[in-house]
């Protein structure tokens, strides 16, 4: 049966001029309360303004009991992995096992290189940076002596030098929370396989959704590891609305405000709806049908009404 989550508008808020976080923690508060699995909170430090993901998610944690906390998605290369290690131990502490850590390496646009840049992170670097700071970060989570840099099957560490260190709290879930990541290009579908706990894109279509799962789950098993203890997910944007070409116009005009990119193009990058309830419930079958087993939505706008349609909706698929 398919879990789903809801992403919390922080990026929408800042740009409203709306920072406060009341509203925000509300929203989480009803999410739970209409039964959605997981509630998740995107990044960005300059390039697409918000809050900060991991602070903003302490608080989600103290008050709710029962969604899972994720990040939808953090760019770990933007941080110090001893810092983030430190901080996704304690959030998860607050949370009580309950957070999933989804990252990406971010895409190539001039105001996320320019992102990089003032975090003096250089952006051609941040594959490197993301697989070896998440690996000194899981090798932290042990509560262990880390001693980094170490020798590892994709050559010499090096970024960063840790001797003989312990951190402490370790996180609630034994080894750190889960570590899913985005990307749909076959490097990141192998390199997901191979190291991590789940896929998390949001651009493959239906038809391409389950190819590509099963790659994963190849290079998971190319790598000893048992596929099945992966979980496949997906981020999807919807804008429902009974009339069709309402709901059109709201998902084009809310994409082209959030990213400052023609529509057309952000739509044919990032899966999304627009339409009446009925389709949107058949859309989101379709990726459950295609081994999505965590959905992931993102709403243009209205997010009171959403939240309950999709609840009714999945109430009617059974979910």
């Amino acid at each position: 049966m398919p879990r789903l989550g809801y992403l919390l508008p922080t990026r929408e808020r800042v740009m409203e001029g709306r920072p406060e976080t009341a509203s925000l923690l509300a929203l989480a508060e009803r999410a739970e309360a209409l039964g959605f699995d997981s509630v998740w909170v995107g990044d960005s430090l300059l390039a697409r303004p918000r809050h900060d993901p991991l602070t903003l998610l302490a608080a989600v944690a103290a008050r709710t009991r029962k969604v899972e906390l994720g990040t939808a998605v953090l760019l770990p290369a933007l941080r110090n992995p001893v810092v983030l290690a430190q901080q996704v131990a304690t959030l998860d502490r607050i949370a009580e096992g309950r957070v999933i850590l989804g990252v990406g390496i971010a895409a190539d646009l001039p105001n996320i290189r320019a992102e990089f840049e003032a975090a003096g992170v250089t952006f051609e670097k941040r594959v490197g940076r993301m697989v070896e700071g998440l690996a000194l970060c899981r090798a932290l989570w042990t509560g262990k002596p880390v001693e980094w840099p170490r020798s590892n099957e994709g050559g010499k560490e090096g970024r960063w030098k840790v001797t003989s260190s312990v951190l402490g709290p370790t996180p609630h879930r034994p080894g750190g929370p889960p570590i899913w990541v985005a990307g749909a290009v076959a490097s990141a579908r192998e390199r997901i396989g191979r190291l991590y706990d789940g896929w998390f894109p949001n651009s493959p279509s239906v038809a391409e959704y389950a190819p590509q799962w099963a790659d994963v789950k190849q290079a998971a098993r190319a790598a000893g590891r048992d596929p099945d203890t992966l979980t496949g997910a997906m981020y999807l944007t919807l804008a429902i609305d009974d009339d069709a070409t309402r709901a059109d116009t709201r998902l084009n005009a809310y994409l082209e405000h959030y990213y400052g990119q023609p529509a057309g193009l952000l739509r044919q990058r990032q899966m999304s709806y627009a339409g009446p309830a009925a389709g949107a419930a058949a859309w989101l079958k379709s990726y459950a049908d295609a081994g999505a087993s965590h959905l992931v939505l993102r709403f243009a706008g209205d997010h009171e009404r959403h939240l309950e349609t999709a609840a009714r909706l999945r109430r009617d698929l059974g979910w």
